[in-house]
């Protein structure tokens, strides 16, 4: 496994603060995204955390459980 370049790192921090946010702002706990996307627990604390490289479809699942397009969760 090859290291991150550190704006890829920088990107996935801000991917996972947005997600939070967002998710903050609907309410939801992150147990229940989590459970809404069939993520566990600490997968989807690692997405927040940004320790983690979602894939495409699992950003679709996040941003459509969250209300929002994937366009929208993108823009940070």
């Amino acid at each position: 496994m090859s290291k991150r370049e550190k704006a890829d790192e920088i990107y996935l921090k801000k991917l996972g603060v947005r997600i939070k946010t967002v998710r903050k702002e609907r309410g939801m706990k992150q147990v229940e995204l989590g459970y809404a996307c069939d993520i566990e627990k600490q997968n989807m604390q690692r997405i927040e955390a940004g320790n983690t490289n979602p894939t495409v479809l699992m950003l679709r699942k996040i941003s459509e459980n969250l209300g929002v397009s994937l366009s929208q969760l993108l823009d940070f």
